[in-house]
């Protein structure tokens, strides 16, 4: 190959990776200096009428592209356990990867027909067993840890995500909320500061999600995923990636919600062996649980002040995790820790 031709090639692949970088030109100039249900209504005419798929193209095509793993191109990235899997591993089997609706479609009911049942932008590779853990239930912040997806936890009216994908949670769920308004048979979904939302065309918890969009901002493989379905798919976008802030302006400024900003825990010693040293942010009482690895509770208490001790001596060796939850504002954190004998 010349010279002329090999940088003629490289020039190729960095316009097109330039590409894939940025959002297109103008896309947004119609929302511009707009708030509230006006920008909601702008944004709804940006992204409306996408180019449609077959839910068998997201299993045969489309999430193997959108979610591949960046180190591994024989592997897609599964939402809620953060696990790097085959794509070849598609199936039904409790470890194989299958196809979530972020947007539980019974929340609507709208099946898995084109063109909500199908959208790429609020479709993810999941474990299958964690998925069927998930259910269609709500989101929001409590319950025991989920077997197989650390640092997601589940209680019989929400489920709560992995911090590395709360915001890329919310912005799914406020991207459906615009998207979809109603009319030519399409259904009209709403966000709502709710649970047990199920079987209305609804989601929630508005005000966790406001807050996991702010905690949680739009990293690479997120921007990059939007950039795959606009240009190769749908050839539509989630605003809500490209400005977070627009989710402020329209369902309101997550400073409203300041008391629901986790509790920051620090303990000590890592590992432990008989004693738990445990630091919090909170003010006043706090109750603690302690889980396995497994989610079945071990250990629960009062925390009386910022600074206190738990006796972890009876646990056995292994990997714990524990739950701060303030008894004045009920905002939650979870933190793990390891056991040893030593």
């Amino acid at each position: 190959m010349s010279k002329y031709i090999s940088t003629l090639l490289l020039i190729s692949i960095i316009s097109i990776s330039n590409l894939f970088a940025q959002i297109p030109a103008n896309y947004y100039d119609n929302a511009q200096g707009l708030t509230g249900e006006e920008l909601k209504q702008a944004l709804h005419n940006i992204i409306d009428d996408h180019e449609e798929f077959s839910y068998n193209d997201l299993r045969d095509f489309i999430l193997r592209n959108t979610d591949e793993d960046p180190a591994n191109s024989n592997n897609v990235i599964l939402l809620y356990t953060g696990r790097s899997q085959a794509k070849s591993t598609f199936g039904g089997g409790a470890n194989d990867w299958n196809r979530e609706h972020v947007w539980a479609k019974s929340h609507g009911d709208f099946g898995n027909n084109p063109p909500a049942g199908t959208d790429a932008h609020h479709i993810r590779p999941t474990d299958a067993s964690v998925n069927s853990s998930r259910g269609n239930l709500d989101f929001d912040m409590g319950g025991s840890p989920v077997n197989e997806a650390p640092g997601c936890f589940k209680d019989g009216d929400s489920f709560e995500p992995r911090d590395a994908v709360k915001g890329d949670v919310a912005r799914m769920i406020f991207y459906m909320s615009t998207r979809y308004e109603g009319g030519g048979g399409e259904p009209d979904l709403e966000v709502v500061d709710e649970v047990n939302t199920s079987p209305n065309p609804e989601h929630g918890k508005l005000s966790q999600l406001i807050l996991w969009n702010t905690q949680d901002p739009p990293d690479d493989f997120e921007k990059n995923r939007n950039d795959v379905i606009y240009y190769q798919y749908q050839n539509n976008r989630n605003p809500f990636i490209d400005h977070p802030e627009y989710v402020d302006e329209i369902w309101g400024d997550p400073s409203s919600i300041v008391e629901s900003t986790p509790v920051e825990i620090n303990i000590f010693p890592v590992p432990a062996s008989h004693k738990l040293n445990i630091t919090t942010s909170a003010k006043g009482e706090s109750l603690y649980t302690v889980y396995s690895i497994h989610g079945v509770t071990v250990q629960d208490g009062l925390l009386e002040n910022s600074h206190n001790m738990i006796n972890i001596q009876d646990l056995n060796e292994g990997i714990y995790f524990i739950r701060i939850t303030n008894v004045s504002t009920s905002t939650i954190s979870t933190t793990t820790f390891i056991k040893t004998t030593n």
